[in-house]
């Protein structure tokens, strides 16, 4: 399993969010491969499942057919847990 944490320039809250995930994963007992990039590089990632804010999902859902899995807050490990087990418990 491989997951990508999107932001706009693929620096500050993009890295948030992969710690965000890496963490809960963690504590959820899963496995995965978690990066982080920016919106212009995000396609040439070959990814299982993209973590992005709301306002790029929109975006995102052009130029990729990966699942796309929006969060609000990239620090908020509730939130990021419910959309990882939307993945691993579907």
């Amino acid at each position: 399993m491989k997951i990508l944490a999107v932001c706009g320039f693929g620096v500050g809250s993009s890295i948030i969010l992969k710690t965000t995930i890496v963490k809960c994963l963690k504590e959820l007992g899963f496995e995965a491969d978690v990066q982080h990039t920016d919106m212009a590089e995000a396609t040439s990632y070959k990814a299982d499942a993209v973590f992005a804010s709301p306002a790029f999902v929109g975006d995102l859902k052009q130029v990729m057919n990966t699942p796309l899995y929006p969060v609000s807050k990239y620090a908020d490990k509730t939130e990021v847990s419910e959309q990882l087990k939307k993945i691993f418990h579907p």
